[in-house]
């Protein structure tokens, strides 16, 4: 049995389950459970049987939730949590799937215990380890939403970094946003790979979705310009705006390397280290001349 004064809730919970755990849906019900489409109900129902089933197991052994008797509701609640927040639930409905079990529980505790004393203190302690509950579940939720944003994060930053090939040999990789140091490194491997791939000579970063450059900004894009060199590759920056420049000049940054005011000229620049270059064949409006007829 559990531990001196938690068997009186245990009893409780174990002689009238069916009671607490129609009680608690309702609960659910009423907060709005279903309403966001995330879950049926019958998976609700599912869940919440799953789940008092062992909290009673748990209870019929120890009052501390961290004891191995709770390890697997502990690990069903950190498994729900984590497949919620994927889900796109919020931390509030999170936190009343647990929370909202606390009224029903205690009614059943008041209504079936004779002994008023014996009532409030199983009740404190019976909400004492719902409470602990929660914030196992919390910690769940948060960690899981934290692993998910960084996730994200990384994905965009690679669809955000693509690697364009404009002509045999010469490559682009255009930034838009901030460069950081974790950004930086998947911008370099991008670039890197690209080099490796296709055997250019030549790449071009355009810095012209790049809203500030300061001085740690020119360090990553220095980095970056040296790993190129070290696979053979010379590179030049594009996108320099007016008041970028002007803001590397007052910080006194330095870019070692070949820069030009938009990619075309970049471009225009590559081309013709590689010995080629772009020329107009004819002007566009200009009319065409009329055959000669030859006669005299």
């Amino acid at each position: 049995m559990g531990q001196p004064g938690q068997a009186p809730a245990y009893e409780t919970v174990a002689a009238h389950e069916a009671e607490i755990l129609e009680a608690w849906l309702q609960s659910l019900h009423a907060d709005g459970a279903l309403q966001s489409g995330r879950i049926r109900e019958g998976e609700l129902r599912v869940q919440c049987t799953g789940l008092l089933r062992q909290l009673r197991a748990g209870m019929a052994e120890s009052s501390d939730v961290d004891a191995p008797a709770f390890a697997p509701l502990r690990d069903a609640l950190s498994d729900l949590s984590a497949r919620r927040a994927q889900q796109g639930f919020s931390p509030r409905e999170i936190a009343t799937f647990i929370f909202s079990l606390k009224q029903p529980l205690f009614e059943a505790i008041n209504r079936h215990l004779g002994n008023e004393a014996l009532a409030l203190q199983a009740s404190w302690q019976t909400g004492l380890m719902l409470d602990r509950l929660g914030l196992l579940t919390m910690e769940s939720f948060q960690r899981m939403r934290e692993e998910v944003i960084v996730r994200q994060q990384q994905e965009i930053s690679e669809l955000s970094t693509p690697v364009i090939k404009l002509w045999d040999g010469i490559l682009a990789l255009p930034l838009i946003g901030t460069l950081d140091s974790q950004r930086t490194q998947v911008v370099m491997e991008n670039l890197l790979e690209s080099i490796a791939q296709q055997g250019a000579g030549m790449a071009i970063i355009d810095i012209t979705g790049v809203p500030t450059v300061d001085t740690l900004t020119a360090q990553h894009l220095l980095k970056t310009v040296a790993a190129a060199r070290l696979m053979g590759a010379d590179c030049i920056i594009s996108g320099i705006r007016p008041q970028i420049a002007q803001t590397m000049v007052h910080l006194g940054v330095e870019l070692t390397v070949v820069s030009k005011a938009t990619l075309a000229d970049a471009f225009a620049l590559a081309l013709s280290r590689q010995g080629r270059g772009v020329t107009r064949l004819r002007r566009p409006d200009a009319a065409p001349q009329p055959p000669a007829t030859g006669l005299g």
